[in-house]
Parts: C-alpha cells; sequence; structure tokens
C-alpha cells in the first residue's frame, strides 16, 4: 500500500498535466495545425525537418526525428529528418573549437536549405544554443518553429510558428512537449498522405 502523501502526490501531477495538455490545445490547436502544415509543406517540396534541444529536449529531438524517418501509425514512406543532437563528433569539435553556443548553428549552417525547417526546442525558450539555431535558420530561408514555455524568453524572436506551453514547471512542459511532437507528426502524415489537398499545392 502506498501512503496517503504518495497518493495525492500521484493525483495532483496526474492532474496537473491532463490540465495542462488540455489546456493547450484547446487555446493552441490553429497554431500546432499550422505549425505542422508548414513543416508538411517542406517534406512535399523536397525540403527536411531538423530538430535541437539541450538534455530531456535533445531526447525529444531524436524522439520526433525518429518518428518522421521511420513511422509514426500509418504505413507510408520514410521522411527526410535528422536531430542536430546525435554527432558526438561534431557536437564535441564544435563546442572545442567555437563555442557551446554554436554548437546546432554550425550544423544548420552546414545542412538547413532553404524551405527547409528548424525546430528548436527549449522548456523556457532561453537556450542560447537553440536560440542562436533558430536565429541563423531563419536568417538562412528555413522556417523556424519554436517549442517553448513559459513566455518564451527570446525564442519567439526567431521563430515563424511559436507553441508556448503555459507554464514554468520543466517536467509539465516536456510532458506537453511530447505530446505536441506527437500531434505534428500525426497531422504530417494527415496531410501527406491524407488530405495532401489541404496544403494548397498547385500541380501542372
Amino acid at each position: 500500500m502506498i501512503s496517503e502523501t504518495v497518493s495525492q502526490l500521484l493525483a495532483a501531477h496526474a492532474h496537473d498535466g491532463a490540465r495542462l495538455r488540455e489546456q493547450f490545445f484547446a487555446d493552441q490547436a490553429e497554431a500546432v495545425a499550422e505549425a505542422a502544415r508548414a513543416m508538411a509543406l517542406s517534406l512535399a517540396q523536397g525540403g527536411k525537418i531538423l530538430w535541437c534541444g539541450n538534455g530531456g529536449s535533445a531526447a525529444d529531438a531524436q524522439h520526433f526525428s525518429a518518428e518522421l524517418v521511420n513511422r509514426f501509425l500509418m504505413e507510408r514512406p520514410p521522411l527526410p529528418s535528422l536531430a542536430l543532437t546525435t554527432d558526438t563528433s561534431a557536437l564535441t569539435a564544435i563546442t572545442n573549437d567555437y563555442s557551446f553556443e554554436q554548437v546546432f548553428s554550425k550544423q544548420v549552417q552546414a545542412l538547413g536549405k532553404p524551405g527547409d525547417v528548424l525546430v528548436g526546442i527549449s522548456t523556457s525558450g532561453r537556450s542560447a544554443n537553440v536560440n542562436e539555431a533558430l536565429r541563423v535558420a531563419l536568417a538562412q530561408g528555413l522556417v523556424t518553429i519554436g517549442l517553448g514555455g513559459g513566455n518564451g524568453g527570446a525564442m519567439g524572436t526567431h521563430c515563424h510558428h511559436l507553441l508556448l506551453v503555459p507554464d514554468k514547471r520543466t517536467p509539465l512542459i516536456q510532458e506537453v512537449h511530447c505530446a505536441i511532437g506527437h500531434m505534428l507528426c500525426y497531422l504530417i502524415d494527415y496531410y501527406l498522405f491524407e488530405a495532401v489537398t489541404e496544403l494548397g499545392l498547385h500541380t501542372s
């Protein structure tokens, strides 16, 4: 038997997480759909999706990228996606020779093309290396999407699409980021393979 205190902690966490998730999607459903549409449009036009983040957000970047490269729910062709958090040689070389602030932006400079998408993930919106990557991506002609929390810090300055979880608690923000990432993957598949006409592409 668990104690009453532990039971209350479990119930409070479950309640707060569920309430925050419902609140986010009720308030920002259109913003999520527009971000997913932008990602699907990039892929339909030969682009790719890049992802970056630190710590738990690095794990999320790899997670969501893998959902696109492999599959989410439906059987469909692999989609071009890359997490900028996985190449340890690049990460350590850039950090050693330049700075940790440039650890993602230099990869964006090397790999990003106009029309590609960069998704930057930061629970506070204040991660210097994520914001620098978004800044460089924006200047380089990529579509920029930010997954943040709280007031978003400086992240919004560099984003075409900003998805902010209205809370300051990192674990709860991360839980909602996971739900957002799954929904982005779900909607990308929807736009590309079930309702491509909603992308507004003109074919000759």
